[in-house]
């Protein structure tokens, strides 16, 4: 391998509009920025992008928009040194051919949905023999094992944390100052059937002593007070802003994956709505994570109340949020202790190079 940077073609077929476009946005701008790599993002829907990092310049990533005609022929000298197909996004075939005749054959993977469930371990790093080309791909599974992928996680993400400012972010977004016995809730969620009955519980539990505030990102509705609720929409913000919303809150909803592993880092209790599938083997997976979490016993029945449109029992929730804070802060000290997934693909592919 030569000193020269690695270049890599990430390809990403848009399906969840931010959870695919956010995890490969993510891990693009972390191997341009840590590792040096020259990162082209190949993606099929640019509008994710355009809310998450309205700055693209900046972040030393080459968006191209995958057309829906490739190409062809495409050149081999074209085609990168690693080669990252997202969520089995497979690369078109003119690239495909294009990178058997390379004379030193790319590195390529298949970037995996995240999972915990237990045959994900024996799976990562799998290879698969292209049937016609003199190709291999590896499946590269993300998860929370040290086996797996590991998890995506910036070098500099206790730096950011440790200057955050929580006042500051109130009053940026237009929030009064904290009051003692508040309760901030971050809600960023599918649609969900269950979400009135939600809102209704949180109606009732707030009083003008104990307030609730729900910021809710990405929302267009108007602010909205309600007694001792408050609902508080807050503009769609760049990717790295989104832990702030974290950060400033005591539990943080999330969906899909991105969110789901930034509310991880954040250490806070968190609600996870997982992206629904057919037959609900999504929930498959969603009891897959809470069996591995220390308080997986304690989310269960409103984690799968929340998934599944189940009656929510707020109020037992609530009265265990603060015995769930310090199992979340060890589980994210214990996942911060293992390499993350950039940095394990880098390893792998330098190695393979």
């Amino acid at each position: 391998m030569t000193n020269n940077p690695i270049r890599c073609d990430i390809f990403c077929a848009v399906v969840d509009n931010f959870g695919d476009a956010g995890v490969c946005w993510r891990l693009a701008r972390q191997l341009a920025g840590e590792h040096g790599w020259q990162v082209r993002l190949w993606i099929d829907d640019p509008a994710p992008l355009q809310r998450m990092a309205p700055d693209l310049a900046a972040d030393r990533v080459n968006v191209r928009i995958w057309p829906t005609l490739w190409p062809a022929p495409w050149l081999a000298a074209d085609c990168a040194d690693v080669v990252i197909e997202a969520f089995a996004c497979e690369p078109p075939l003119p690239y495909v051919e294009a990178m058997a005749t390379r004379a030193r054959r790319p590195v390529w993977l298949n970037l995996e949905y995240l999972s915990a469930e237990a045959w994900v371990a024996g799976c990562h790093g799998l290879r698969s023999p292209h049937p016609r080309l003199p190709l291999v791909k590896y499946f590269l599974f993300p998860g929370f094992e040290e086996t797996t992928g590991g998890l995506l996680r910036e070098r500099d993400y206790d730096e950011r944390r440790s200057r955050f400012d929580a006042a500051a972010f109130r009053a940026e977004f237009g929030l009064p100052p904290r009051a003692a016995k508040e309760l901030v809730i971050s809600l960023f969620s599918y649609e969900n059937p269950a979400l009135p009955e939600l809102l209704q519980a949180w109606a009732a539990a707030a009083t003008p002593d104990r307030p609730i505030t729900v910021l809710r990102p990405g929302s267009s509705e108007a602010p909205r007070v309600d007694g001792g609720l408050r609902l508080h929409p807050l503009p769609f913000l760049p990717q790295p802003r989104y832990d702030e919303v974290l950060w400033a809150g005591d539990l943080n909803f999330v969906r899909g994956e991105d969110s789901f592993v930034r509310a991880q880092w954040a250490a806070k209790p968190f609600v996870w709505q997982i992206y629904p599938q057919s037959e609900n083997t999504h929930l498959v997976k969603l009891e897959a994570f809470l069996a591995t979490h220390p308080a997986g016993a304690q989310l269960r029945a409103f984690w799968l109340a929340w998934n599944s449109a189940g009656p929510l029992d707020w109020q037992g929730f609530a009265a265990r949020l603060p015995v769930l804070r310090a199992p979340m802060r060890q589980w994210a000290q214990t996942l911060a202790a293992r390499p993350d997934l950039a940095g394990k693909l880098v390893k792998f592919c330098r190695e393979s190079l």
